[in-house]
This record gives structure tokens, C-alpha cells and sequence, in this order.
């Protein structure tokens, strides 16, 4: 992969050395790497045309569609900021995001635009609305008014040209700023680990809300791959597409993947084009991690990322997913790719603490944010002086350099002095054959101070016996880990990325009490 210090290099370098291949691929419609370059253009004209300047927000409110990568590239050539909006929000924290990143122009699709319509008049910076795709097509149009436009901003490494906002269990979503260094690197050190090149055929299924999507797309561009974009992740497309478009990378997180494990005839296709397939963003349940290795053998690799970081830091290779005398690193996030730092620091004091202990992760690397939009506080809180990112994450490091991810710091349970993570129950709760969804908190307890409590979802047909599913995990694991009670509930509350909201959870049992509830 070349050097590139700057996004808008990337399509110039690869028009130049391949015009006419396939750039990018979408509903049946082709862009060539010269047609994608020209329409890059034409899109930073027409944002300067529109009297946006550098360091001004625009904003993508659809599902996925060809035009969020060309304005995200067209950005980075104008010197402006895609703030990519998360579609599944409600109508108000969809305003919040468009009122936060101060956008000027929004760019909408056809299932978003009524809702958008009744926001106007609660989105005071918004000078104007673009529909984009269906029959009330405005996007084409604003295109081609205007003529290319060669012209580069020179933007700094740190300088942001894509803003995508963290779900966040607590509060409002906060906007990360992406850069040219940090989402450059971030194309770099993952491409280096999957042999991405001119000849692979990319598949971006995820949301490009999601840096697991948008962060994938730009892998794929900076190798001079080929992307096939999808507009949503459907699970039988994404399988047939594979086969189809001798898919060879893709990413998806756990929840659709044990969807696909039962498409009809999954099992009969042809997947042998696949070289990697990237799987994170979520806890992985061990059985759908079973059927999926038995489907897709040789090409899983497990990623461990963030927005924060513009993605991947850590990856588990297929060698370690196949190999039976380590097993048990199914359990871990791998160790950190090319280019990034991983240590685990004390969460009180921030020193590092010894192998095999438990602790916070910290992260370095190259692949950074350029910090929080607006909230200079809280990217201070975020990072050291010395550039290291406090993750929030809980976990350890073995002796041969493997991370485990045990929970997020705040949800550590701790009962009678003992430190419990809920994780590690749900990972035993999800073994069993009645339960399809579980959270695990802690709740009050007047002699341990706090204890388990399991909140599970079952299985269509199933009922659950809560004594028969604590007997369960006592075969499994401690006494004390195993929840003292079992709740039964019809659906786990989720946050619009699929996140399970445990304080929602965890505070009817907290109301009223000392602890805070975060």
C-alpha cells in the first residue's frame, strides 16, 4: 500500500495506475475508479459552491448508498466533515446529532425524509436538505452542476474530514473526530494483517454510520480493491453476494452472523473466494462462533476495535481459531495489529499492572481520533498527555501477548470483595439451550453489597427454569459468579447499535441507594 498522507491522494493514485477497473459496485450500477474520482470532484465543487468552508458539517441520514463514500471523500478534498448519522436513532437524538455537528447541509434518503421534514424547524444551523436516490432524486442533480473541481484542500494530518458518533450506553452519543493520519492508519496496519490489494473484491455490509463500515469501505480504497456496497445487511444477500461476487474480505458483527448460520442453504454455497472474514463490534456467543467456523473454515479472524481508534486494534487469526491446543484464545480479542499499543493500566492509578491480572486496556497508536467534537473535557478525560486512550474496557493480557476483554470497567460486579464479570456468565448463560439473550448485572444485596442477577430472553418454545439454569452454571463456573436470580423478560432494552442498555437494566434495583448508577 502506498503512503498516502492525505485521503484525497487515494483516488488520484489509483485513477492514474487503474482508470478503468472497478472502483466501486452498487444495485447492479458500476463506478470506475476514473468515474468515481470525476464524481468526487464534481460533489467538493459543489460543497464549495454551496459556501460550505473548511471545517464546516455536513451529514448523511440513510441507509447505505454509493453517495456517504463520495461525500466523505469529496470532504477530505474540500477540507470539510461528513457526520455520518446513525438512521436507527429516535427523531430527537437524530436532532441532537444534526444540532451538535452544527451541519449546514444534510444529505437524506427516501425512507428518512419525512421524519426529517418535521425536525426542520428544530435544526437552526441546517440551510438545506438533499434527497438522495428514489424518485425525488435531488443528488444527481446538485452533482452535476457543477464541474469538477482538481483543487485540494491542504489539510493537516490531524484535520477531520469524517465525524461519526459513539453509541454511548449513557447520555447522548459524542462526535469522533476521524482523520486523515488516523483512518490512513488505520487502512495500513489492517491491510497489512489480510493481504487487501487491487485484485480484492471488498463486501460492505455494515452500516456506514458504523466505523466498521465506513472504515472497511476505506480499507478496501486505499488497497485499490473493488467495493460491492449493500444498502442494508441482509443476511441472505450478504451469503448469496459472497458466492456471487467471489467476495474475498468482509465484516460483520455476531448478531448477523448467527442469523445467517440459519439461512436456508447457507451451509451448500460456495465460499472458497473468502480469504477474510472479520467478525467484532459485540460479544460473540460461543455457539453461533461454532456453526459459523464449521461454515466459513480458514477465513475468520475475530477484531477488537473502536471509533476512537478509527477501528481494528487487535485481531485473532484464523490459525488461533483453528488450532485445538489453544482453544481457549476463542475467548480472547487476539493480540494488537501492526501499529498499535495495547497495555492494561490500573483503572485508579494507571499503572500497569502485572500478566495475567485484570485491569483497563489502554490504547496507542497512530490510528487516534483527533478528540471529541465540542467536548474538549471529555477527550481530555479520554486520553494521557502521552497519547494513550483510556478504553473503558475491562480485561487482561496472558503470557503470550493475547488480550481478553472480560467487560467495560462499569459494569464489574463486586460482590463480598470478589471482582465478577458479567461477561464471563453470559458467556455460560448463552451455552444454554433454552436462552437466546442474556445481560448479567449487579444488583443490592445486604450481605454481599452487590450480587449476579441474570436478565435472559428465551428461545421461541422454550421456558426456562431459573433454579435449573443456576444449577447450569455451577457446573461451569464459581459459586460466586453464578447469579442468584433469574429474570425472564420478552426482549433486552438496546441502544440504536444493538448495544444492551444495562443501566436501564440495573437502575429500578438502584433508585435510592449510595451507588451511582452509570
Amino acid at each position: 500500500m502506498s503512503e498516502f498522507t492525505h485521503v484525497a491522494e487515494v483516488l488520484a493514485h489509483w485513477e492514474a495506475r487503474r482508470p478503468d477497473a472497478l472502483a466501486l459496485r452498487y444495485a447492479g450500477v458500476d463506478r470506475s475508479w476514473a468515474q468515481l474520482a470525476q464524481r468526487v470532484r464534481r460533489n467538493a465543487a459543489a460543497q464549495r459552491a454551496a459556501g460550505l468552508q473548511p471545517g464546516d458539517r455536513i451529514a448523511v441520514l440513510d441507509l447505505n448508498h454509493p453517495s456517504c463514500l463520495e461525500l466523505t471523500l469529496a470532504c477530505a478534498q474540500a477540507g470539510t466533515a461528513n457526520a455520518v448519522v446513525n438512521f436507527r436513532l429516535a427523531p430527537a437524538e437524530i436532532a441532537y446529532v444534526i444540532n451538535d455537528a452544527k451541519v449546514r447541509v444534510l444529505f437524506v434518503g427516501p425512507e428518512f425524509a419525512a421524519a426529517v421534514e418535521a425536525l426542520r424547524p428544530t435544526l437552526p444551523t441546517l440551510e438545506r436538505v438533499i434527497r438522495v436516490g428514489g424518485p425525488d432524486d435531488e443528488y444527481e442533480g446538485w452533482l452535476a452542476a457543477s464541474e469538477p473541481d482538481p483543487a485540494i484542500y491542504p489539510a493537516a494530518p490531524d484535520h477531520c474530514f469524517l465525524q461519526l458518533y459513539t453509541s454511548g450506553t449513557t447520555g447522548f452519543p459524542k462526535g469522533a473526530m476521524l482523520t486523515h493520519r488516523g483512518m490512513l492508519a488505520h487502512s495500513r496496519n489492517l491491510a497489512a494483517t489480510q493481504d487487501y490489494g487491487p485484485d480484492s473484491r471488498v463486501q460492505v455490509a455494515m452500516p456506514l454510520f458504523h466505523v466498521g463500515g465506513t472504515s472497511t469501505a476505506l480499507v478496501a480504497l486505499t488497497s485499490g480493491a473493488s467495493v460491492f456496497l449493500m444498502r442494508t445487511p441482509d443476511p441472505a444477500a450478504a451469503l448469496a453476494m459472497l458466492e456471487s461476487e467471489r467476495i474475498t474480505h468482509t465484516f460483520y458483527v455476531p448478531a448477523l452472523m448467527a442469523v445467517m448460520n440459519d439461512v436456508p442453504g447457507a451451509g451448500a454455497r460456495d465460499y472458497s473466494s473468502l480469504q477474510a472474514l472479520c467478525y467484532g463490534a459485540s460479544p460473540m456467543p460461543m455457539p453461533v462462533l461454532r456453526r459459523a467456523l464449521a461454515m466459513f473454515p480458514g477465513v475468520l479472524y475475530q477484531v477488537y476495535g473502536m471509533t476512537e481508534q478509527s477501528g481494528a486494534v487487535s485481531l485473532l487469526p484464523p490459525a488461533d481459531h483453528a488450532d485445538p491446543a489453544v482453544a481457549h484464545r476463542l475467548l480472547s480479542a487476539g493480540k494488537p495489529i501492526t501499529g498499535v499499543e495495547i497495555e492494561i493500566r490500573a483503572p485508579a492509578t494507571g499503572e500497569r499492572v502485572p500478566t495475567g491480572q485484570p485491569g483497563e486496556l489502554w490504547v496507542r497508536s497512530e490510528q487516534r481520533m483527533g478528540g471529541y467534537w465540542g467536548k474538549p473535557e471529555a477527550t481530555a478525560a479520554a486520553f494521557t498527555p502521552d497519547g494513550w486512550l483510556r478504553s473503558g474496557d475491562g480485561g487482561h493480557m496472558d503470557a503470550d501477548g493475547y488480550i481478553y476483554i472480560t467487560d467495560r470497567i462499569k459494569d464489574l460486579i463486586i460482590s463480598g470483595g470478589e471482582n465478577i464479570y458479567p461477561a464471563e456468565i453470559e458467556r455460560v448463560l448463552a451455552e444454554h439451550p433454552a436462552i437466546l439473550d442474556v445481560a448479567v448485572i449487579g444488583v443490592p444485596d445486604e450481605r454481599w453489597g452487590e450480587v449476579p442477577k441474570a436478565v435472559v430472553v428465551a428461545r421461541p418454545g422454550a421456558s426456562i427454569d431459573a433454579h435449573e439454569v443456576v444449577a447450569w452454571c455451577r457446573e461451569r463456573i464459581a459459586a460466586f459468579k453464578c447469579p442468584k436470580t433469574i429474570d425472564v423478560v420478552a426482549a433486552l432494552p438496546r441502544n440504536p447499535t444493538g448495544k444492551i442498555l444495562k443501566k436501564d437494566l440495573r437502575k429500578p434495583y438502584w433508585e435510592g441507594r449510595e451507588r451511582q448508577v452509570v
